[in-house]
């Protein structure tokens, strides 16, 4: 399994929406690097769901339940997309400033390639979003 971090405009498509609507697809990337992100997943990878715009928060975590397959509205075999779901919402938001001003996040492309939409995250990096935003238990982190 492997760990992402999906960004989206909360206006566009918020994790709220997610929730309602059960699962949903990814669609949307256009920037090679992060196409290159998409279509390295796999169902069962897990994805941090990151508000931008306005925001800039770590909201939520999604799974990705499908292979990364062509945009069915566009006619272009190298724009891709996946499906996702919900799996909860975070106790609370992680911030863009939380985690510039950590510490322990060196190297996340998150905060070296701030454009990306789709960017791959380390375990270590995801276990420090987890545990800033709150998901701590009996000494061990959780997915």
């Amino acid at each position: 399994m492997a760990y992402w971090l999906l960004k989206s405009e909360p206006q566009d498509y918020s994790y709220a929406q997610l929730e309602t609507d059960g699962t949903g697809i990814w669609d949307g990337v256009s920037n090679p690097l992060a196409l290159k992100h998409l279509r390295a997943t796999l169902p069962g990878d897990l994805a941090l769901f990151y508000h931008t715009g306005s925001q800039r928060q770590v909201v939520g975590i999604a799974e990705l339940i499908s292979p990364p397959y062509p945009d069915p509205n566009l006619n272009d075999p190298k724009r891709v997309v996946v499906d996702v779901r919900p799996v909860r919402r975070l106790p609370q938001p992680v911030t863009l400033t939380q985690m510039k001003a950590n510490g322990h996040f060196e190297g996340f492309d998150l905060l070296r390639l701030s454009r990306l939409s789709v960017v791959p995250v380390s375990p270590e990096h995801w276990r420090r979003i987890l545990y800033l935003a709150g998901e701590w238990q009996s000494g061990q982190f959780y997915h």
